[in-house]
């Protein structure tokens, strides 16, 4: 009697908290929009969702988290896992998860949010054994082109493989001068080897190949350099050179995870633990990334695993190893198992803006389709929209769907109504006229609603560093904010400047330190020199030249010039002074200022007993390589949104996020789509880059291990290759496009002067004569002839 007096009184309790819950998932499922519902319908299994720019990813998602978490009533013990690629999205799903929770009086318990690197590296961290990664004796590190253990692993690599080093020496153009051969010397190793070492070593690794599988690949191709066998051998030593060191890099994250859940036991336990795995951003996966989450979701048998993304906003696969091709297949496969969903209708921006993306995104599709399966892949014609071609089967990197506005009168995040035309296009003189364009527009949309915000998308930092400088009087006139956001990035990089520079005080005949001082001068704009190889082929004949030696350029005694006042202060000046002495001969900015006086006062409190410039280079060399040192910067991501303010931005920057009024200057076709190039510097090896050819031939080798199990038996040779790259960046630049074009809400302004500089990185702001005549980007013509109400100045002479 007891206990079924007890059973009774225990039933209404359980069956009030399960109505509660029913009633707290239909309150969280109305919230959904037509398109997202699936995300709330889903109970298990696989899913793929692929959603349009604006469609509400992050939102959707956290309300299908929180359903997820109410109906199968996760735990500690059993929880609903959440990955994404930032730490900011982290904290964002985070957030928006919690407060869907919160507000129907739910647990905020049940759920973890990650990013895939954190999450690999907990479950290698457990298991240290299992992994081979011990945290306690390791140190992480973010190799580049410029790394030390990249530039030592080119070194160590000459030693091992001559031959083939003989062989690139030699080059496609065989000249035995001796001034050339030095100055190939100093290009294959500072440009062209240190290149190819990161990009084969990244791309490999992060999809799972080992030096091993690269060595075996190299036996597939026909060059002669073996381009492949000396990746295999750059990346043989660089393992050797991180286990000894006692480095790892994000990949050997993954690689450690992976090795962990190998074991039948550990994975076991692990996936008890994981009741599902939801996947923000999935275009930007690797193959180990998704091989990472495939596994936790439960293996082939029992998978629980959502992934959502949009393969048209990738745009990260030209400098890491992510590709859309990943996440399209998969989109591909559950559709073929009913399971694949779109996410298409979007509140964020105007019909017209819409309709333009709409328009460009399918004119890209064509235009790429054209330039891959013409007699000329060179040509760079446009591709008229309408075609009567046959359907080509080659498989293009764009997905086709449409973004529609939102059907809901009542949907809380309705189209908004657009300003002016929506979409503005111009074709001004040159790029000084574009700045007052805007500048004008600015003034006179901010003005009248100073609560909202505009952004300028550029497509490199050089080009916002001219806008910033050209509106630098913008507050003062208006009372506009500006903010211009690689400023603030550039504060990570003032120790490596200034210990690349004290290292060439310290040492001025070495090539390696000279050719890192001049990019870094290069880079702030304060030389205009583009061929460094021939310069630090000889260091002493080129900064204390004699009488018998050549006659040097204007723009090589302006770079002497200044290496030697440099040189000079090292005599005059005490150790002490030097750092702040740097910061104004580089012409640091206010803020970047008190950084450097942070970063002098943070060597000044090493324990060193003698004060000497090399103790002071010893003090900066642990700072850069512990990555511990933070810049004065108090800016947040919210920031870049503020109201009343014009933000400058790069595209790549501004993904996820969103303006009222968007301008995307500069579109130039040399910008965008642009091409790949060969450096003057070298030429000597032929019509190609060895980093792009390596890179597309490891993709290759990849893309056909996934699709049919084994590697590819005939890679691409390197001039195929080389043009498989150019289209990879064709395909990646036009996407690009498409997510700077869906970041506006209520006008989206594009222009593309008819005179620009000659190239970015060696134009002065100051002459304005130094401009030649640019075409536009292909698209920009065809959006004009499109829409024709939204061309604003065209001219006679125009370049569309």
């Amino acid at each position: 009697m007891a206990d079924s007096s007890t059973s009774d009184s225990l039933t209404p309790s359980f069956s009030d908290a399960a109505k509660q819950n029913q009633t707290a998932i239909g309150k969280l499922y109305q919230n959904l929009r037509p398109g997202q519902d699936p995300l709330g319908d889903w109970q298990g299994g696989e899913m793929a969702v692929s959603a349009v720019p604006g469609a509400g990813k992050s939102y959707s998602l956290s309300i299908a988290a929180a359903i997820t978490i109410t109906r199968h009533q996760l735990n500690s013990l059993r929880q609903l896992v959440i990955v994404t690629y930032t730490r900011s999205a982290v904290a964002s799903l985070k957030s928006k998860i919690r407060e869907q929770l919160r507000s129907h009086q739910l647990p905020t318990t049940g759920f973890n949010v990650q990013t895939l690197h954190s999450l690999a590296l907990q479950i290698a961290s457990r298991h240290p054994e299992q992994s081979g990664l011990n945290l306690q004796t390791v140190n992480l590190i973010t190799p580049t082109p410029n790394h030390r253990i990249i530039r030592d692993c080119v070194e160590q690599w000459r030693k091992v493989y001559p031959e083939l080093y003989r062989q690139l020496l030699a080059g496609a153009d065989i000249d035995r001068e001796e001034t050339e051969i030095l100055r190939r010397h100093a290009c294959l190793r500072t440009e062209v080897l240190p290149k190819l070492a990161h990009t084969a070593i990244r791309e490999a690794k992060s999809s799972g190949l080992a030096p091993s599988d690269l060595w075996q690949l190299s036996e597939q191709t026909r060059d002669d350099y073996q381009i492949l066998a000396i990746a295999a051998g750059l990346y043989e030593q660089y393992e050797q050179l991180m286990r000894s060191r006692a480095l790892i890099d994000y990949d050997d994250m993954i690689l450690g995870a992976l090795r962990v859940l190998n074991q039948p036991a550990i994975v076991d336990h692990w996936q008890k633990q994981v009741f599902a795995v939801f996947e923000d951003e999935a275009q930007d996966s690797s193959p180990l990334q998704g091989q990472l989450i495939s596994i936790l979701s439960g293996g082939e048998q029992h998978k629980n695993l959502i992934r959502v993304g949009d393969p048209n906003q990738a745009i990260n696969s030209t400098f890491t190893p992510a590709d859309p091709v990943y996440f399209n297949w998969f989109c591909d496969r559950a559709q073929s198992q009913n399971r694949l969903f779109t996410m298409d209708e979007a509140g964020r921006s105007a019909q017209i803006i819409i309709e333009a993306a709409n328009f460009a995104l399918q004119w890209m599709q064509q235009y790429w389709i054209k330039q891959n399966n013409q007699p000329n892949p060179g040509s760079s014609d446009p591709l008229p929209v309408e075609t009567n071609q046959p359907h080509v089967k080659t498989e293009t990197p764009f997905r086709t769907q449409n973004i529609r506005c939102v059907s809901q009168l009542e949907d809380p995040q309705p189209n908004p109504m657009p300003e002016g035309q929506g979409l503005e296009i111009y074709c001004p003189e040159d790029v000084y006229e574009t700045v007052d364009l805007i500048a004008k527009r600015v003034i006179t949309l901010l003005k009248a609603y100073p609560e909202r915000n505009a952004a300028i998308l550029v497509r490199e930092n050089r080009q916002g560093r001219f806008l910033a400088q050209q509106l630098k009087d913008l507050q003062k006139k208006s009372g506009i904010r500006l903010y211009e956001v690689s400023e603030y990035d550039r504060f990570s990089e003032i120790p490596a400047e200034i210990l690349q520079v004290l290292r060439f005080l310290d040492r001025p005949h070495s090539p390696d330190h000279l050719r890192a001082t001049l990019e870094i001068f290069k880079n702030r704009q304060l030389i205009a020199v583009s061929d460094l190889n021939a310069l630090i082929s000889l260091p002493e004949q080129f900064l204390y030249p004699s009488p018998l030696d050549p006659k040097q350029s204007p723009s090589l005694l302006q770079a002497r010039r200044f290496c030697c006042q440099l040189l000079q202060a090292r005599i005059e000046l005490p150790h002490y002074q030097l750092i702040p002495f740097l910061a104004m001969a580089l012409q640091y900015s206010g803020s970047e200022l008190a950084t450097v006086h942070k970063l002098a006062e943070r060597i000044e409190q090493q324990p060193f007993t003698n004060g000497s410039l090399k103790t002071a280079i010893a003090a900066l060399e642990e700072i850069v390589a512990s990555e511990r040192f933070e810049a004065i910067d108090e800016e947040s991501e919210d920031q870049y949104v503020r109201p009343n303010q014009l933000t400058i931005i790069t595209m790549h920057k501004a993904k996820g996020l969103d303006w009222d009024y968007v301008f995307v200057p500069f579109l130039q076709r040399d910008v965008l789509p642009g091409r790949l190039w060969v450096p003057a510097a070298a030429k000597f090896l032929g019509e190609f880059t060895l980093a792009e050819v390596a890179r597309a031939q490891i993709r290759t080798a990849v893309h056909t291990q996934f699709q049919i199990g084994h590697h590819a038996m005939n890679l691409p040779e390197p001039f195929a290759a080389w043009q498989e790259a150019q289209s990879l960046k064709t395909a990646e630049e036009f996407r690009l496009l498409y997510v700077a074009m869906t970041r506006a809400k209520r006008l989206l302004w594009m222009s593309s002067a008819y005179k620009a500089p000659f190239f970015w990185g060696n134009f002065q702001n100051s002459n304005r004569d130094n401009l030649t005549e640019k075409p536009a980007c292909p698209t920009l013509p065809a959006l004009m002839a499109q829409f024709p109400q939204s061309v604003m100045n065209r001219k006679a002479n125009g370049n569309a």
